[in-house]
């Protein structure tokens, strides 16, 4: 499946209902609160019952209860047939603007508001393969392993919401983007073969695009600045940046020139070490051969 594809799928698939608000988010808190409150208002306005309503719109009565009571992310679909039923002109559907912005961790939503500015991206990982990259399948496997267990509801979130970021393709003019992955990564056996296939098959998709650059460092690499962690840089057309390691700085996000410069130094150094692009490309179709 194509990289345009992937984020078409995830497009329609972030319109499922279900996710439960983050009580850690309090500008979603607060855009679920209102638009349920609208909402309730409106029903009440016209005299419908909450059965009655969530009858005409294909919910139950807990639900329109829970999404009333901003409790509930509602989804587009349950906004449309609300504004048909209340007879709202528009004024509930449009309500989904808002909405969507917060379907996903407010982390999350940071980071891929940060990309979609980004003029450059710069990304080496040395415990899996970055989120930019994974296939929806991927990311479902890496994230059923973790402890404690999500919830369904939750891992889909997740799942959509990482994923989603990749919508970062279609920009045009694209971003600059560099990656360097180790080896190990590609090793490791996540979700079977056919995920394992299909995420290779992405990576050589991706990593074949003019705007992206993608190495590998071999197992076999002497010691290099990234072993004690992710590093992370991200460069705005305005000059600025942001940077972030998890050896460095506390793991914080750092904006200050000079460390910046160290986390450019160490990825500089990295990215010299890796093998070039080409010969990671054909590593990879080699590792696709083996699967």
């Amino acid at each position: 499946m194509s990289v345009d594809a992937e984020a078409a799928r995830l497009r329609t698939e972030a319109d499922e209902p279900g996710w439960e608000v983050d009580p850690d988010d309090e500008w979603g808190v607060a855009v679920v609160a209102t638009v349920g409150r609208q909402l309730k208002l409106r029903r009440e306005a016209v005299g419908m019952r909450a059965a009655d309503f969530g009858k005409a719109v294909g919910y139950g009565e807990d639900m329109v209860y829970k999404i009333e009571g901003g409790k509930r992310i509602p989804r587009k679909e349950y906004l449309d047939r609300a504004d048909e039923v209340l007879g709202a002109g528009g004024l509930v559907a449009a309500a989904w603007e808002d909405v969507k912005k917060v379907r996903y961790p407010k982390k999350v939503r940071d980071l891929a508001q940060m990309e979609a500015r980004a003029v450059e991206i710069g990304v080496y990982e040395n415990s899996n393969i970055p989120g930019l990259l994974q296939t929806s399948d991927h990311t479902r496997a890496l994230l059923e392993s973790w402890l404690p267990a999500y919830t369904p509801e939750d891992l889909e979130r997740r799942v959509a919401a990482r994923v989603a970021r990749q919508t970062i393709y279609e920009r045009c003019p694209a971003p600059a983007l560099s990656f360097v992955l180790e080896e190990a990564t590609l090793r490791r056996n996540v979700g079977g073969t056919m995920v394992r296939r299909q995420q290779f098959e992405r990576l050589l998709e991706v990593g074949s695009l003019s705007y992206v650059s993608l190495q590998l460092m071999p197992m076999d690499s002497a010691p290099h600045p990234g072993m004690s962690g992710r590093i992370e840089l991200l460069k705005f057309e305005d000059g600025t940046a942001v940077g972030r390691s998890d050896g460095a700085f506390n793991g914080r996000p750092v904006t200050d020139l000079k460390q910046l410069r160290i986390l450019e130094l160490r990825y500089g150094t990295i990215r010299a070490q890796a093998l070039p692009p080409g010969e990671s490309l054909a590593f990879i179709e080699q590792l696709l051969g083996e699967t």
